[in-house]
């Protein structure tokens, strides 16, 4: 019946109906009787979530599971939303239009902090109750990992369970667990099947904690709200990368998607240790795959997929130590000899001739780098090792090998940037022009700096949004060149983006507030609407600069110090 309904009053209807037909190249589409469904939920539009590569990774190690079907479901655009709510139709998955709130579970991707009104909307649109605390019975268990785990206090009265670390590690546990749960002992009720996960080891569920707060505030206490419940829960992390789940038959979409190609995950972790890094906290242990391994997943996946570029994925590509081995024998395949290579983040100090040769024999596909600052001072404060002199020579090579595009990644508003910084990367970028040549273009991308839970700078402020507007004209002005494009991430963003980072549960009712006020996609400039939020904050008693433009004491306590590994 669904199905008639989307395909002769919806679909026809609405922007980009591929996205919610399912029946792609390699999905998994197993019998309704299977024992156990599991959704997973991006909170975010297909084009995005279809390139994240984690979620990717979980969709197909859950459907190699005996008795268990993994579906898909994204975030909807509004002109579907608005079709949904009209018609009443609830939240369905890609695979079976299966509507969401029959399913075991759904297992919501946390990728950052401004899709968490998506969220809210998604469980909303399955015609499920929001709040944990009011989905008793026959309701699935809502779930969560991601990078957004290293503090998710302000999501605690929505998420039931939070997966912290590497999902291929604790997400088949816990879909086992379940699975006994649901046959041996359901009448128990959900609060045993809770009490049981948390005594799993990479498993947080914040109803099982109390948090106090002080007069001033701040957070006091964490504690167990029962016997038995760990009072510290411990990341897990996959270990051996070799031995780990790797898919090589990815879903091949309908649609363009932001990344289309194979994606080769060479490492995961970084040694770099930036004390801005999000991402660093999360993986911690730097880990690589092993050539061979890598170079076989790769010779499959382009058979299995048709696509004709591999991105060697990592947060650091350039220390994967065998790298120009690594893409010298993927040249040498034959299966892989119309394929282009193309590296997702590159360190000027591992740049090398032979390695722009062996990129460049297909196609020449972008070169990035992240300077980050444009002063070796600061660069020693936020602990990011770049030389410029390296970033000369790489681009010289590149210049001389024919390349006349580069993108570079600066950062404003790091602690104690003053504008001789702001001047250095003016003086950086013209000096890049200048060693090229005149023969290549830059692209200047400027983020704001976000103090994040679990990294050194945890305790950080945030410059605050005129501030941060003001170095942005400052830059505009030293960077006017026709060879130079700038762009710059919003500061009204950045800055939410740095109170939910930091939030403690309170900000979970600002949060639910935004949402009630008409708050989606969050991270889309075109969406984003600051002056609901402003609003939430306002209507729920919430000082958004205490989470933001505060420097938070050596013995405050933290609202995720019970979640460090």
């Amino acid at each position: 019946m669904l199905h008639k309904i989307l395909a002769k009053e919806v679909l026809p209807l609405v922007s980009k109906p591929a996205q919610y037909v399912g029946n792609e190249w390699n999905s998994t589409h197993k019998s309704q009787s299977v024992a156990l469904r599991v959704a997973l939920a991006y909170p975010d539009l297909y084009e995005v979530g279809m390139s994240h590569l984690g979620f990717s990774i979980l969709y197909h190690l859950l459907n190699n599971l005996d008795g268990v079907a993994a579906e898909r479901v994204y975030a909807p655009e509004a002109d579907m939303e608005k079709f949904l709510r009209e018609k009443a139709i609830p939240l369905f998955s890609l695979e079976s239009h299966l509507p969401l709130r029959k399913f075991d579970i759904i297992g919501f991707t946390l990728p950052y902090e401004l899709v968490l009104t998506n969220i809210l909307n998604m469980i909303d649109l399955s015609r499920l109750p929001l709040l944990c605390r009011e989905r008793e019975g026959d309701i699935p268990l809502i779930i969560a990992g991601g990078i957004g785990t290293l503090n998710p206090e302000p999501m605690a009265d929505f998420i039931d369970v939070f997966i912290m670390g590497d999902g291929e590690e604790t997400l088949p546990k816990l879909v086992r667990y379940y699975q006994k749960w649901k046959i041996e002992d359901k009448k128990s009720g959900k609060e045993c099947l809770l009490k049981g996960l948390a005594k799993n080891e990479g498993i947080y569920v914040p109803s099982l904690y109390k948090v106090n707060y002080s007069c001033n505030g701040t957070v006091d206490k964490i504690t167990p709200a029962d016997e038995g419940i760990p009072s510290r829960v411990k990341r897990q992390a996959v270990l051996d990368l070799d031995r780990a789940f790797f898919p090589t038959s990815l879903i091949v979409p309908y649609l363009d998607i932001v990344h289309e190609r194979v994606t080769l995950e060479i490492m995961r972790g970084c040694p770099r240790m930036c004390h801005f890094c999000q991402a660093r906290a999360f993986y911690q242990l730097c880990r690589r795959r092993d050539m061979d391994t890598l170079t076989e997943i790769a010779v499959a996946s382009i058979k299995n997929t048709g696509y004709d570029e591999i991105s060697l994925s990592s947060l650091s590509s350039g220390d994967y130590p065998y790298l120009e081995e690594l893409v010298g024998n993927l040249r040498k395949r034959q299966e892989l000899r119309n394929v282009s290579i193309s590296l997702s983040s590159l360190h000027v100090d591992s740049f090398s001739i032979r390695l722009i040769e062996e990129l460049g024999k297909k196609k020449k596909t972008g070169i990035t780098f992240a300077p980050e600052t444009g002063s070796e001072r600061l660069r020693r404060i936020i602990n990011k090792k770049f030389a410029e002199e390296d970033l000369f020579r790489a681009v010289r090579l590149l210049a001389e090998s024919g390349w006349r595009g580069l993108k570079l990644y600066f950062m404003i508003g790091l602690p104690t940037e003053n504008d001789e910084d702001l001047k250095g990367i003016g003086a950086l970028a013209r000096e890049v022009l200048r060693v090229s040549g005149g023969k290549m273009r830059l692209r200047i991308s400027l983020s704001s700096f976000v103090p994040k839970a679990q990294t050194p700078f945890e305790r950080k402020e945030m410059a605050g949004i005129d501030e941060l507007r003001e170095k942005q004209r400052f830059l505009q002005g030293l960077l006017r060149n026709r060879r130079i494009k700038l762009n710059w991430h919003d500061t009204e963003a950045a800055f939410l983006e740095a109170v939910l980072a930091r939030g403690d549960r309170r900000t979970g009712k600002v949060i639910l507030e935004a949402w009630k006020k008409g708050c989606r996609f969050d991270g889309w400039s075109e969406h984003f609407k600051f002056h609901l939020w402003e609003e939430a904050f306002s209507g729920c008693g919430v000082d958004p600069s205490f989470y933001a433009r505060r420097v938070r004491p050596q013995e405050e306590t933290l609202p995720w110090n019970h979640l460090r590994s």
